[in-house]
C-alpha cells in the first residue's frame, strides 16, 4: 500500500474502489456533476483542503476537466494539487460501451500510471514530497509560443499529448502540470521536435 497524506478527490465510486486497492489515503467521491449543486460536498472539500490538502484525480475527458476546474475554484491554490491521467482509448470492463469520448477513466487506468500521476502531482507519498525545481512561468509559456499566439492552442495540445496529459488543458493548467511533472529542458526538447514535424 502507498500512503498519501492529501485527501484524493475522485469522480465516482468505482474510482474509489480502484484506488482503495493500493492506496492508504482518504478518498472522497464527488459523484460527478452532483458536486456543482451539493453545498455539503463543497464544504467537505474545503475542510479537507484546509486540514490535509487535496489532490484532484479526475478522468481526462471534458467532463473530468469541468469537474476539476470547478473543484479547484473552491479552495486556495496552495491547498490543491492536480494528478493527471493520460488520454488512453478504451472502455472499462464493467461497461458495455465506451464513454462519449472513448477514453478510459480513472477506474480503467493501471495502478502504475495512477501512482506515477500522484507522485508527479507533488503530493506527499510515504511522507516525502518532490523537491522544488526551476519552474516555468507564464512569460516562458508566451515566449515558447504556448500562449498568446495564433497556433498556441495547437502547440499546447501537441505538448500535452507528448507529456501524457489530457489534450484539452488550458494554458494555465498545462503550465501547472508541466511544473509538477516535467522540467524546462524536456519541454524545450519536445517543442523543438513538435515544431520540426509540423
Amino acid at each position: 500500500m502507498i500512503s498519501v497524506k492529501e485527501a484524493i478527490i475522485v469522480e465516482g465510486k468505482y474510482d474509489k474502489i480502484k484506488l482503495s486497492g493500493f492506496l492508504d489515503s482518504f478518498i472522497f467521491v464527488v459523484d460527478g456533476f452532483s458536486v456543482f449543486n451539493s453545498k455539503k460536498d463543497q464544504q467537505t472539500i474545503k475542510t479537507l483542503a484546509e486540514k490535509t490538502g487535496i489532490v484532484i484525480l479526475t478522468d481526462s475527458d471534458s467532463a473530468g476537466l469541468k469537474i476539476r476546474n470547478f473543484i479547484k475554484q473552491l479552495v486556495p491554490k496552495e491547498q490543491v494539487k492536480h494528478a493527471y491521467i493520460p488520454e488512453i482509448a478504451g472502455k472499462e470492463r464493467r461497461k458495455t460501451v465506451a464513454g462519449k469520448e472513448g477514453l478510459l477513466g480513472v477506474e480503467g487506468i493501471t495502478q502504475e500510471i495512477i501512482t506515477d500521476a500522484l507522485i508527479k502531482s507533488g503530493c506527499t507519498v510515504c511522507g516525502e514530497s518532490e523537491k522544488p525545481k526551476d519552474k516555468l512561468t507564464k512569460t516562458d509559456f508566451f515566449q515558447m509560443g504556448l500562449s498568446g499566439g495564433e497556433k498556441s492552442a495547437e502547440l499546447r495540445k501537441a505538448l500535452a499529448v507528448k507529456l501524457g496529459l489530457p489534450s484539452k488543458l488550458s494554458a494555465n493548467m498545462l503550465l501547472e502540470a508541466v511544473n509538477r511533472m516535467s522540467d524546462r529542458k524536456t519541454v524545450e526538447s519536445y517543442l523543438c521536435e513538435i515544431k520540426k514535424n509540423s
